[in-house]
């Protein structure tokens, strides 16, 4: 089985980059597992002062594998799947290491929670960022953890709703991205080398203060979304929705 998250270090920098090319580097468990391993193997190497999340082929991420939420299996396999990628959500905001999302290709639904998740994220002209859970009868549900305490409202409320496509810039505008960037290796490159001046206490205890928030949220929430996920991807009109994006036709809604 080819491996879908190649991991390498560099100096104080550890690369995990997204290499499932055949499903657009959905989050199926067999890439989540692997990414959760290479974010554990960073946050164990004392060497490792920053992780930098990436991609190969022209999408980031296509979001959660539908396939594995949506079968004709249990429920409750579908349920489990939205719990691993809370934990693995959860694990970057945890993560004692920045991570740094380096993105030049598209990005939908639970992509962007990963971009989210990420403390800094870069977004190159190649980018484009789209939450399109609403048109096909589902909503941002899990992927709010981490969206909503960086998203500026107005965004959130225009981009939940709408579904429509936006580049780096508006990403950007919007707090989704920290930087829109001509070359994201470049800039990526750049603050990674600013990050490893830093120490790995000071590192560690900065980030924290940053994401309390974002954990709290977490604590909170995460069961209740997950718990209302599933009952919204199980319904009738996810099942069209889904079907319809599979089919390339439109909804029965529309």
């Amino acid at each position: 089985m080819p491996t879908l998250v190649q991991y390498a270090v560099d100096g104080p920098v550890a690369r995990l980059t997204l290499d499932s090319p055949h499903n657009r580097n959905a989050l199926s468990t067999t890439l989540l597992g692997e990414l959760r391993e290479g974010l554990t193997a960073a946050a164990e190497d004392p060497d490792v002062r920053v992780a930098v999340l990436g991609h190969t082929g022209g999408t980031f991420c296509a979001g959660v594998d539908l396939a594995e939420v949506t079968s004709d299996r249990a429920d409750e396999a579908g349920v489990e799947h939205m719990y691993d990628f809370v934990n693995l959500l959860r694990q970057i905001v945890e993560l004692p290491v920045p991570v740094i999302a380096a993105i030049n290709g598209h990005v939908r639904a639970g992509g962007l929670g990963l971009t989210a998740a990420c403390d800094i994220a870069v977004a190159g002209p190649a980018s484009t960022f789209a939450l399109t859970e609403v048109r096909i009868g589902v909503g941002p549900a899990i992927i709010s953890l981490t969206l909503l305490p960086k998203l500026d409202p107005r965004g959130a409320g225009r981009y939940y709703l709408t579904g429509e496509k936006f580049g780096a810039a508006e990403a950007a505008d919007i707090g989704l991205v920290t930087v829109a960037a001509d070359d994201v290796e470049a800039s990526v490159s750049s603050l990674a080398a600013e990050l490893a001046k830093g120490s790995p206490q000071g590192l560690r205890a900065s980030k924290a203060l940053v994401t309390a928030p974002i954990l709290e949220g977490f604590d909170r929430k995460a069961d209740e979304l997950v718990k209302g996920a599933a009952h919204l991807f199980l319904s009738e009109e996810a099942r069209e929705g889904i079907a319809a994006f599979r089919e390339k036709r439109q909804p029965s809604w529309i």
